[in-house]
């Protein structure tokens, strides 16, 4: 389920799960992921693959100060008390070099995966998925042809929105349009997310969470929850836990209603009365 909570409400999650933000490419929203980070708290916060896009910064350098912010806001978020979990994907995949090490940095520690019991004592897999899609795991130059296909597409979408506003209408995503329509790659989605809770099954898991294929979801699959939290490039969602262990996305554009042509005003981090992310003294 979607979330409907004010917009301006400070908002205290059991845990949050993020993915896909690809920061190092013009098509990361790191302005409404740093509006979000700095609206919540939590006690478990998942990074849950393709934070960095390694893969475009290789090839181009591309950060601004927007992007410092999220990570100023994560690592915040760590240093006040939140247990704060890093899965690579494979746009970050350099970072899976450093998993043997069992490395933890600024409180922030790697992992491969993870298994997370929510409040209600569901088991959940929590992995980025890339290990699941065929093109990326035996195909790797065809997942980079598709990187670059994706990366015009969302070109094109820019364009494409800059005409529409002039002419009146409200923001619509080609690239997410186009994505949903193809059937093949529906298809390939539908075998993704069956694999993906498949897995989860197998292990005895009650569910998966994953991001990967920038398609938010949340379905029962045999038995088995299937999750997916989205991303940060053509739309801005979350999976969030309640405190009673309720799972729901967020999708923190639509319900802010800001324009993906503006940034979204910079609210106080934490309005009167809320409870703030603590820093350490």
């Amino acid at each position: 389920m979607m979330t409907n909570a004010s917009p301006d409400a400070f908002r205290r999650y059991r845990t949050i799960f993020i993915s896909d933000t690809h920061l190092g490419t013009r098509g990361a929203r790191a302005d409404f992921l740093a509006d979000f980070l700095s609206r919540v708290s939590c006690d478990h916060l998942y990074l849950v693959g393709d934070i960095v896009d390694g893969w475009r910064l290789r090839r181009s350098w591309y950060w601004d100060g927007m992007h410092d912010e999220v990570l100023r806001l994560i690592l915040r978020h760590a240093r006040g008390g939140t247990a704060v979990t890093y899965i690579p994907g494979n746009h970050d995949e350099m970072l899976r070099d450093w998993l043997p090490l069992g490395l933890e940095v600024a409180g922030i520690r790697l992992a491969r995966e993870a298994v997370h019991e929510t409040a209600d004592g569901r088991r959940l897999l929590v992995m980025h998925g890339d290990e699941f899609d065929s093109v990326v795991r035996y195909y790797p130059f065809l997942a980079l042809l598709g990187d670059a296909g994706y990366t015009a597409a969302l070109v094109v979408n820019r364009w494409f929105n800059a005409a529409r506003r002039r002419l009146g209408y409200p923001y619509w995503s080609f690239s997410a349009w186009a994505k949903q329509r193809v059937k093949e790659a529906v298809k390939a989605i539908d075998r993704f997310e069956v694999a993906l809770a498949g897995e989860a099954a197998r292990r005895g898991l009650d569910g998966v969470v994953c991001g990967h294929i920038h398609h938010a979801e949340m379905r029962d699959i045999g038995g088995t929850l299937y999750l997916n939290d989205g991303d940060w490039v053509e739309s801005c969602t979350a999976l969030v836990e309640h405190p009673d262990g309720t799972l729901a996305l967020v999708d923190w554009a639509a319900e802010n209603r800001f324009s993906f042509f503006d940034a979204p005003a910079r609210r106080g981090a934490t309005p009167s009365g809320a409870e703030p992310v603590r820093e350490p003294a």
